[in-house]
């Protein structure tokens, strides 16, 4: 089994964007507080679409906001190629 995750920085980022809520990032994005809660604690990963949505609500790249993080990187770029 492939284990795999994607990390954040949308508390930061939010931090840094005048202390932002939760509630009016997920406001901005058009999806419920509780998923802004599930994704910043990495329970849940944002489909690609909501991923680009958050990131154009902080103005930075998509990679600024979400990091994906392979369990073991080498066979994940073998399985790539």
């Amino acid at each position: 089994m492939n284990s795999e995750h994607i990390s954040n920085r949308i508390r930061r980022l939010r931090f840094e964007k005048g202390e932002m809520t939760q509630q009016q990032l997920a406001d901005l994005v058009g999806v419920t507080r509780q998923t802004i809660i599930a994704i910043e604690q990495g329970k849940y990963a944002p489909s690609l679409p909501l991923a680009f949505q958050i990131a154009r609500a902080f103005g930075v790249p998509l990679e600024s906001v979400f990091q994906y993080e392979p369990e073991n990187p080498a066979s994940t770029h073998n399985s790539l190629l």
